[in-house]
């Protein structure tokens, strides 16, 4: 085990390069390119062995690793907001096809007005489309899931494309001491890569098909129901992941002073550190407040949610996304997880973040005193009261 200084973006291509795929599909656009750029340096130096692949665009970058997928061999590529949405075809041939390709979505904002700094519209968007999809909330994490993707993604009960979301810029371009496993550390926990689904001259099988009414909706079950094993998988991996590393994560969430907790706000991606911090200084003041980061968007944690919000006054929840005409997609998700748990919790959506536009202590203090005043409506953070839906 090493300690090195480094950004986000190169914590995951480190990791990657522990995990060791056979095949790199790399196109480059901001702020992802630092991943791709680091792991072509180490196939260059031979520190990889990989096939190094520059395509001319997104769209075949995924195409690509579906390709490689398909042969039976270990995958990644990555890209970055409308990088991510030019890919859009192609992610739902890799779902509906069981590739358990990795890729890292460097979370941008999406045009127009053209915007290179983060939000997480891009990947919310896409939700839909049959992969799992973790956020992470430093680089430490980053370059973990990079490693436990492949162990979750190419499990025969999950056999689902895998996306690893990092705040654009935020993260994949801010500096960390990390700690880096050696390669025979991931080597035991990540066992080689081995399928029968791909081609195969030996055993001839029909891969990629059409199937009609009768048989499709077969398969979409079965889809679905890959990303529903994910959960269980995921624990696996992280119980079998703590004694080896000595790191521990904690599944779908992660929550944070939220048992007795009044007024809880709920987020995903790097600003989880941020309102835990202001958490920390309301409750010096004597109000009772948690945060609960969702690791996971898919699959979605219905139960924990509910679990941990059950005895709560109000749960906020805290996006960089919008459905326009509606509200935040991660906000109908958690809303849906209290529905159907029976729970009649109020809750508020706050909006912000949108395009890169900063997020304070001040905003997240202003939350958990809305919280506290039972408003409820979708808030966008920096907008005046009057704009409120």
């Amino acid at each position: 085990m090493s300690r090195e200084f480094l950004s986000g973006n190169e914590a995951f291509a480190y990791g990657i390069r522990l995990a060791a795929p056979q095949v790199i599909s790399a196109y480059p656009i901001t702020p992802q390119t630092i991943v791709v750029e680091r792991l072509s340096e180490m196939v260059e130096d031979k520190s990889l062995k990989s096939e190094f692949i520059h395509v001319e665009s997104e769209h075949s970058a995924l195409s690509c690793a579906i390709g490689a997928s398909a042969t039976g061999v270990r995958t990644f590529t990555a890209t970055s907001s409308q990088g991510l949405l030019y890919m859009a075809e192609c992610l739902v041939y890799a779902s509906g096809g069981r590739y358990p390709i990795v890729m890292m979505n460097a979370n941008r904002s999406t045009a127009l007005p053209w915007n290179i700094y983060g939000d997480q519209r891009d990947s919310l968007s896409l939700l839909d489309c049959g992969w799992i999809q973790a956020y992470a909330k430093d680089a430490q994490e980053s370059l973990d899931l990079a490693i436990l993707s492949y162990y979750i993604a190419e499990h025969p009960k999950v056999s689902t494309p895998f996306m690893v979301n990092l705040d654009g810029f935020h993260l994949t371009h801010t500096y960390e001491m990390v700690e880096v496993p050696e390669s025979e550390l991931v080597k035991n926990f990540l066992s080689d890569y081995n399928t029968d689904n791909k081609i195969d001259f030996e055993n001839p099988k029909n891969i990629a098909f059409s199937a009609g009414p009768e048989h499709n909706f077969a398969f979409k079950y079965k889809e679905h129901i890959g990303i529903l094993n994910a959960k269980e998988i995921i624990s696996e991996a992280e119980q079998k992941f703590a004694p080896l590393f000595g790191r521990e994560y904690s599944g779908l969430v992660e929550a944070y002073r939220c048992d007795d907790a009044e007024y809880i706000l709920i987020t995903l991606g790097s600003i989880f550190g941020l309102c835990s911090d202001v958490a920390d200084e309301l409750r010096n003041e004597g109000v009772k407040t948690g945060v609960l980061r969702l690791r996971y968007m898919r699959p979605f944690p219905n139960k924990e949610i509910a679990d941990i919000a059950r005895n709560a006054k109000a749960v906020a929840v805290l996006e960089k996304d919008i459905s326009f005409g509606n509200e935040g997609s991660v906000y109908t998700n958690v809303n849906s997880a209290l529905q159907k748990a029976g729970l009649s919790v109020p809750s508020l959506n706050f909006i912000g973040g949108l395009g890169g536009r900063d997020i304070s202590e001040e905003d997240i203090r202003e939350i958990f005193n809305k919280l506290s005043q039972g408003k409820t409506a979708v808030h966008f953070i920096g907008i005046e009261e009057g704009a409120i839906i």
